[in-house]
């Protein structure tokens, strides 16, 4: 399988979590033609209390593990989930609070990638 395919797989799989807990605002970044960008690919989504949150990144997290055999390199933000971080290394996933996600408005950092909204 293609490392393409096994990236498209992971997506899918987080995509899936998100909305099997409800995630809003779904937005995903292709950023393999942007120069020195941290990962190829970001997926950012909102919760709406730290509750949500952490049930975003736990769902994900339990998604990639039991279908794809796959676990993050790094999680952040876990403690007080106003803004969580899951990183599967070519695929950085946001987890925010609403208003923190506007407070930093990340879309705006990434102006020139591709983005893909994911109707709710």
């Amino acid at each position: 399988m293609s490392n393409t395919t096994e990236k498209q797989q992971l997506i899918d799989k987080i995509v899936e979590a998100i909305q099997d807990v409800k995630g809003e605002d779904v937005m995903i970044f292709d950023l393999t033609k942007i120069e020195n960008s941290v990962a190829e690919t970001f997926i950012i989504c909102s919760g709406n209390s730290n509750t949500q949150v952490s049930a975003l990144a736990g769902a994900i997290e339990k998604k990639v593990r039991n279908d794809l055999k796959d676990r993050p390199w790094h999680v952040e933000g876990t403690e007080n989930a106003m803004w969580v971080l899951v990183d599967y290394v070519t695929v950085v996933v946001h987890i925010f609070q609403k208003q923190v996600r506007e407070y930093y408005d990340i879309e705006e950092l990434w102006g020139d990638a591709v983005i893909t909204k994911i109707e709710d």
